[in-house]
């Protein structure tokens, strides 16, 4: 019998049995290898900085807590998949502010304080498209805000000429098509033999954080 309570969301799981989900738990290692070839180039540096390594072991989190979901598929699982994935989105901001405005205190406040709006706006929009219905693409709007953000950046970085745009610049690509499997899932599930698309956004995804680490690191070094 069915362990119960336990959250169907995603294609590939029929049950509630630990290994439903064998693909979409054991791609969460991507997020793990993402970390560990990006922490070498941080931990090398004369100077480490507490906040870039704390992002970077978040990757690592991230895998875990997904991996904890697509196995136990309980609503404390959930949030252990949730809550890495926002916690990565603001302290990766926050250290770009931080490189950006030279650890000035009141700029780094302000954008952050920006972001947090701007955010909140996004997740209330969603909320009223999605409500009295399903949630649209398959729930993944609600990574419009770390797709906005990813393409400002984007943007701003082309504009000053920056070397890191290349990185934000092919995050942002690798992350549309992310979102575009994980909307995907349920809707391919038949033409896909009971897999689904998810095991993609977790592949493309680890892809996305690894690049946008790897910019921060190599392009925005903390400044002496």
């Amino acid at each position: 019998m069915d362990p119960a309570p336990y959250i169907d969301i995603y294609c590939e799981r029929t049950t509630g049995a630990f290994w439903a989900e064998p693909i979409n738990a054991l791609t969460n290692l991507a997020f793990i290898i993402a970390a560990l070839v990006v922490w070498p180039a941080a931990w090398r540096r004369r100077e480490r900085s507490l906040l870039e390594l704390t992002v970077i072991a978040l990757v690592g989190v991230i895998g875990v807590g997904s991996f904890l979901f697509h196995t136990l598929a309980t609503p404390l699982s959930a949030a252990l998949d949730v809550i890495p994935i926002w916690l990565f989105f603001f302290l990766y901001i926050l250290l770009l502010f931080v490189r950006v405005a030279d650890g000035k205190t009141f700029d780094i406040i302000g954008y952050m304080i920006a972001t947090i709006m701007g955010f909140a706006l996004v997740v209330y929009l969603v909320g009223l498209i999605s409500r009295g219905g399903d949630a649209p693409l398959n729930g993944s709007l609600q990574y419009a805000p770390a797709l906005i953000a990813m393409a400002v950046a984007s943007v701003i970085a082309v504009w000053r000429d920056h070397p890191v745009w290349r990185y934000f610049a092919g995050a942002t690509a690798i992350f549309i098509m992310s979102l575009t499997f994980r909307s995907l899932d349920q809707s391919t599930c038949m033409a896909t033999a009971g897999i689904g698309t998810h095991f993609l956004w977790h592949i493309l995804n680890a892809t996305v954080l690894g690049l946008l680490l790897m910019g921060a690191v190599r392009e925005l070094p903390p400044k002496n």
